[in-house]
């Protein structure tokens, strides 16, 4: 028993100090190569694949190029080689559209020869640190990672919130570590991927708060179109409570679109920013980590 513990803890330690980049395997086999810096042309780069940061050419863009203008890139973003297309970017994807508006011809880059879940990992823990990321972003990002942690820590696809055996930590634990967010706050943005794309928008746009579109994610994809066409309609949002309940009517199959109406038109206390009606409930305030899955 202690030396499962020992070799246990062991592998969590290393796991969290590469913050999952490379396995305890990879780093001792003989196929394993070690990165190396060099400057790659613009044009054999290429993004990575299903990518869920978006670049927006807003102020801070704008401040990006101009530094890059006057002092180049200090930082080489990160690439993997692509068999037959030359490089995908890991890290470094808004450097790379900066130095594409400048006319610059090539950039550094430190290369990384690693599979697709370790590039995926990599991809995530580089980018979540970004001082504006959306609820989206967070949320694609999250279950991307947790996906390619489970397979990289040999996990069976189970329930997002089991213990991983060998590590005796959640993988939504695992995945929160590098941004200091709980398994259960993960779990919710994750939740945020089963929203259809118009609703989702909502959120990105600060329109529905975050805690009833985590509940509205369990309703299916047909009642959250009806719900979506209402709320255009009445000019609405559910409150958190309200959500619950249209998450249990959807479940049970009980929900029509004539009592949606009528719940968003009815008179309730205005919401929060956190989507929580003061004076419900006693004016109890909900957050991400508190929201019942």
């Amino acid at each position: 028993f202690l030396g499962t513990f020992l070799g246990s803890n062991r592998v969590l330690k290393s796991y969290q100090k590469t913050a999952g980049v490379r396995s305890v395997t990879k780093k001792t086999s003989p196929a394993y190569r070690a990165s190396k810096e060099e400057t790659i042309p613009i044009n054999k780069l290429h993004p990575f694949s299903n990518h869920p940061f978006h670049i927006r050419h807003d102020l801070e863009f704008s401040e990006l190029v101009d530094s890059i203008s006057e002092s180049g890139i200090i930082t080489p973003i990160i690439v993997r080689p692509k068999v037959g297309v030359g490089y995908e970017v890991i890290s470094g994807h808004r450097r790379w559209e900066a130095c594409k508006e400048l006319g610059i011809e090539s950039i550094p880059a430190r290369v990384e020869y690693i599979d697709d879940d370790e590039a995926t990992i990599l991809m995530v823990n580089s980018n979540i640190q970004r001082e504006h990321v959306l609820p989206s972003e967070k949320a694609f990002a999250y279950k991307m990672k947790m996906d390619a942690m489970k397979r990289t820590l040999g996990r069976p696809s189970k329930n997002v919130g089991q213990v991983v055996p060998h590590l005796g930590a959640r993988t939504t634990e695992l995945v929160g570590n590098t941004t200091g967010e709980s398994y259960k706050t993960v779990q919710r943005y994750i939740r945020l991927t089963y929203l259809i794309p118009d609703i989702l928008k909502m959120v990105d746009e600060a329109r529905m708060a975050f805690n009833p579109a985590v509940e509205i994610s369990y309703m299916t994809p047909e009642h959250q179109r009806w719900l979506q066409a209402e709320m255009e309609l009445c000019e609405a949002t559910p409150s958190l409570v309200q959500s619950r309940r249209l998450k249990e009517m959807s479940q049970s199959g009980t929900l029509t679109e004539h009592y949606l109406h009528t719940l968003l038109t009815e008179q309730k206390p205005a919401p929060t920013a956190d989507g929580f009606a003061v004076g419900t409930l006693g004016g109890i305030r909900f957050d991400p980590a508190a929201v019942t899955a």
